[in-house]
């Protein structure tokens, strides 16, 4: 039995030099300062050590034989060791647990991590690990586990660490019991589409028999029997499948406000009852065949609708889903000069624990689960699903956060000014889900007029009824009936899809998949295109786009660097990684013992082969050089990070940070400005960056702004398409808004899955 993962990541080994040391679990490179000699078996990460370890006590090794047959490579276990006691608590059993009648208890968790079967496999193989737990499945395209188990024999805080061990951190869902009733929905209209599809095809198969004894003859006994089999077919898809027409029109009616289910109900009774009335009488036409096709297709068309209006709900559901399901509670208040309590106490509660005014502490590397102020402690905190901006931001003591953002360096502890639906993410979903609820003017039009069509199709039919009343009044009713039943709208919405299905198809073989066809109507005529920045017009990462100075120090600053988790360290390594010559490499690799000190907001700093290196931003960079000072300023102005690499208290180099154009953008904005559009760029990134983007790209922008928050978008957005029509194009969480409240909202390939659920179009190339 294998139980070694690098054998079966040759790919992974290739890419890495002869000498490297690869992970025992997942076969990435161990960094130096993680080897242990003393052990056989070396781990990138503590996680991967977890993990690899509970595989062998458990007998598990046939984990790697799974991963290797499905032939998956993986990143670092996410084994987090965190506490989960807060899931014995009775708030969250009343939230997410639910009692079933042989008395075991049950539960539903996203996990983090889940990529291939081999995932599957270990998960599943949890009531071998964990007594007490009697059935655990996981559903590998949702990374959903469903659990069971014996709450006399193990708590669910235990079951939920022995998951976290195996590398697969469990989450409870946000939206589960709204998604459990959506799936409710789906089953029972999709039951009522497969009864009325099964009684249109029988039926249909009667009409046949029926039209071709209209040419070569039929005896009578046979008409009769096939004509009552078709009224006895359709019987269960007007009576049953159908119903929710009637209610509609029912609730229409009685609501004084006549839409669409009207007329559609009145077509479908009076096809079945003028039918069901020939079929007693044993002449006429019965329109059997044509009821139950309609119907058919309208419940079609209504499952279709249905499925297209939940849209802006998981594009909500995903915007609140960013921030954590619980929090660290500290235990106590502060103090009257602001202090902590001596005794500080934490705790995990769930989120919806926490009141106004709770203290609770968020460790680096955690999301932020309040909006509030920050009363102890100096970090960095990711605040890229407000900004669009990938750096992040420095907070001290009184700094606000906001839920989902990221605290990325040190410990903080904030004071809870609002928490759930009233945090500034809370308030952003319902902008999200107003926004994409409004209809369209041309639906508002139709419902206006809705209510005209039906009382103009009733008197049409009733005036028909009389003209031909004088030729008899069975003559005079299958002319009003024909009438009712040729003025149904369902004839109209199953005709208008093949007319948008020809350019939706050739869109599609552009690369641009369009979510319905009336995105074509908005875009009939040219308006405004607003973009968003980061990920939209540029690649939406930092890269390493400039090196000036004396370069013999950039293998030190690589060494430094690679010692970092910084998204500015990660953007150099990477950069320079791909620049440096193999001689250069080597000296990296050299000096790599050196070990590095970071210092919050200023960088890092290390005393290598005798010289004090320091890599930072300008403040306190140590003396500046007229061709230093020259090159940060320089830099600045096009909108680039510029990082000063000093060397014994002087500048040797500049090194700029930028996140690059697009290669495509610039053509793309040409030919819209050519075709009349007006452009505009709203970013959360600074003013300066925005404007040196617009230079770069050489096209004539109608506004630019920088520093515009998700709120201002959408607020924007919303007071242009007053005037003209708007199309938003964005990638991120926080275009999620400004893309829904839009006439079009593109999504670009890569985005955020907010936003994707919240557009119209989406680019996939």
């Amino acid at each position: 039995m294998t139980t070694d993962a690098r054998p079966y990541l040759d790919r992974g080994a290739a890419a890495c030099p002869a000498e490297a040391t690869l992970c025992a679990h997942c076969g990435l490179v161990v960094p130096a300062g993680l080897i242990d000699p003393e052990r056989e078996q070396q781990f990138c990460c503590h996680g991967c050590r977890t993990v690899y370890d509970v595989l062998h006590q458990n007998g598990l090794t046939a984990y790697y034989d799974y991963r290797r047959a499905d032939g998956s490579s993986v990143g670092p276990a996410l084994a987090s060791g965190r506490s989960y006691a807060h899931f014995d608590e009775a708030k969250f059993h009343e939230l997410y647990v639910r009692s079933e009648p042989d008395g075991s208890h049950s539960v539903r968790f996203l996990l983090e991590g889940v990529h291939c079967a081999a995932c599957v496999w270990l998960v599943e193989k949890l009531p071998r690990m964990v007594p007490g737990v009697f059935e655990s499945r996981l559903d590998l395209g949702k990374s959903m586990v469903a659990l069971r188990w014996d709450a006399g024999q193990v708590t669910l805080s235990q079951i939920a660490e022995a998951i976290d061990r195996l590398g697969y951190p469990p989450h409870p869902p946000q939206a589960d019991q709204r998604a459990e009733l959506d799936k409710k929905e789906d089953r029972k209209l999709l039951i009522r589409i497969a009864v009325a599809g099964a009684c249109a095809g029988n039926v249909m198969l009667m009409a046949a028999a029926l039209y071709g004894g209209l040419f070569q003859g039929m005896a009578a006994e046979y008409e009769a029997l096939f004509r009552w089999l078709s009224f006895l077919l359709t019987l269960p898809a007007v009576l049953w499948a159908a119903s929710l027409f009637y209610k509609g029109a029912f609730y229409a009616l009685r609501a004084r406000a006549p839409h669409m289910d009207l007329p559609i109900s009145i077509g479908i009774f009076t096809g079945f009852g003028w039918g069901a009335y020939n079929t007693l009488r044993g002449t006429g036409e019965i329109y059997f065949d044509s009821v139950t096709a309609l119907i058919f297709l309208l419940l079609i068309g209504r499952w279709v609708q249905r499925r297209h209006q939940r849209r802006a709900t998981r594009a909500a559901e995903l915007l609140y889903a960013m921030a954590p399901a619980s929090a660290r509670l500290v235990e106590g208040t502060l103090g009257e000069d602001g202090a902590l309590p001596s005794d500080l106490r934490v705790r995990e509660v769930p989120l919806e624990a926490l009141e106004l005014g709770s203290l609770v502490e968020v460790r680096a590397g955690d999301r932020v689960p309040v909006d509030g102020l920050v009363v102890d402690g100096a970090s960095e905190v990711d605040r890229a699903w407000l900004t669009g901006e990938s750096r992040p931001e420095l907070v001290e003591l009184g700094a606000v956060v906001h839920a989902g953002t990221v605290n990325v360096s040190s410990r903080l502890i904030v004071k809870a000014e609002r928490t759930g639906h009233a945090t500034r993410m809370g308030q952003l979903m319902e902008r999200v889900e107003e926004a994409q609820s409004r209809r369209a003017p041309i639906v508002l039009l139709a419902d206006r007029w809705s209510g005209f069509f039906v009382a103009a199709v009733l008197v049409l039919a009733s005036v028909t009824l009389l003209a031909w009343w004088a030729h008899g009044p069975t003559q005079a009713i299958e002319h009003a009936v024909a009438l009712l039943i040729v003025t149904c709208p369902c004839a109209l919405g199953m005709a208008t899809p093949l007319a948008v299905g020809a350019a939706l198809g050739r869109a599609a073989q552009s690369g641009l998949l369009i979510k319905g066809g009336d995105v074509l109507e908005r875009l009939q005529r040219p308006g405004r295109v607003v973009f968003d920045k980061t990920g939209t017009l540029t690649l939406g990462k930092l890269m390493l786009e400039e090196v000036r100075g004396d370069e013999r120090y950039l293998p030190w600053v690589l060494a430094l660097e690679r010692q970092s988790a910084h998204v500015i360290a990660r953007a150099l390594v990477a950069g320079l990684e791909a620049r440096l010559t193999p001689e250069q490499l080597e000296e990296a690799r050299r000096v790599a013992e050196v070990r590095a000190k970071e210092r919050l907001g200023a960088g890092l700093f290390a005393e290598i082969d005798g010289h004090e290196v320091r890599v930072g931003n300008l403040s306190g960079a140590g003396f500046l050089a007229e061709w230093a000072t020259r090159s940060a300023e320089e830099l600045a102005r096009r909108g680039h990070t510029p990082v000063m690499v000093s060397v014994d208290g002087r500048v040797e180099l500049v090194l700029g940070l930028g996140d690059p154009l697009r290669p495509d953008a610039t053509a793309t904005l040409k030919r819209l400005a050519e075709s009349g559009y007006e452009l505009a760029v709203l970013s959360g990134d600074h003013p300066a960056t925005v404007e040196a983007l617009v230079q770069q790209t050489g096209v004539d922008f109608a506004i630019a702004q920088g520093g515009v928050t998700p709120e201002q978008k959408l607020e924007l957005v919303e007071e242009w398409g007053k005037q003209q029509p708007v199309v938003m194009v964005g990638d991120g969480v926080n275009d999620a808004a400004a893309l829904s409240a839009a006439s079009v909202g593109v999504a670009v390939h890569g985005g955020a899955e907010a936003s994707l659920q919240a557009a119209d179009v989406f680019a996939t190339r």
